[in-house]
């Protein structure tokens, strides 16, 4: 990888996100792992996912001082510096307020492998950072959520939002849009009354073989970077727009 697919890799995992509904108005991020080691490659404050575009990306190195880019760092530029820092292996990691996690969160209770999506944690429930509820804005917050994720693809931050993470960058995309999609289930699920049927560890464990391969991960994430490109190739008329109908 290149410094230039890096930045083109952190643009694409900004707009996936946003295709996948896991926008928060200007909160959250992607980041890329520098092919020079010099840093992250993440989009600089201010701007939603779906608005990345590479002149809107930050090189952060490992101390969180901006080499390239404009204005200051991410305040929990630390989340992914820290994630990074400590499995040399990963190459993207991801921070969203996906809502659904966070409701699931709320709630205190283990996450079900109910569907598909669940069984990616293979029928062991989603690791939790409880060290805060607010910003993970320090090296040392940074440091414990990366002990807490440890080798799982993604973890739950209650009151707050996830993480996930990935050797590839589709792969640490899709571990976010699949840990939402289990707990938007699963929070479904207990609404209607109690939950009574899901997958034991060994079938989970063998789902999340089955299931979510690297080939199935690079599926999903495709098939969001079609709907990230055709929303940004259509983009909503505006309300004042006069030949809105």
């Amino acid at each position: 990888m290149t410094p230039d697919q890096a930045q083109r890799l952190a643009v694409e995992a900004s707009h996936a996100l946003a295709a996948a509904g896991q926008g928060d108005m200007v909160w959250g991020h992607a980041a890329v792992r520098d092919p020079r080691g010099r840093g992250i490659w993440i989009k600089a404050p201010g701007w939603g996912l779906e608005e990345v575009r590479e002149d809107r990306l930050q090189l952060v190195s490992w101390d969180a001082t901006v080499l390239h880019g404009t204005g200051a760092p991410h305040k929990e530029c630390h989340i992914h510096l820290r994630l990074l820092a400590a499995s040399p292996d990963l190459v993207c990691t991801v921070h969203t307020h996906a809502s659904a996690a966070v409701a699931f969160a709320a709630l205190g209770t283990p996450l079900l492998p109910l569907s598909h999506e669940g069984a990616l944690f293979g029928g062991e429930d989603v690791p939790r950072f409880r060290a805060t509820g607010a910003l993970v804005s320090t090296r040392e917050l940074g440091k414990a959520l990366a002990a807490d994720l440890g080798t799982a693809p993604a973890a739950l931050l209650p009151k707050h939002g996830l993480v996930s993470a990935g050797r590839t960058v589709p792969s640490a995309v899709m571990h976010a849009v699949l840990l939402e999609r289990a707990c938007a289930m699963q929070v479904r699920a207990a609404a209607a009354g109690t939950i009574r049927v899901h997958s034991g560890r060994a079938e989970a464990r063998a789902k999340r073989a089955e299931c979510w391969p690297d080939s199935q991960l690079e599926a999903g994430w495709h098939y969001l970077l079609r709907r990230a490109a055709d929303t940004l190739s259509h983009p909503p008329v505006s309300r004042e727009d006069p030949d809105r109908d």
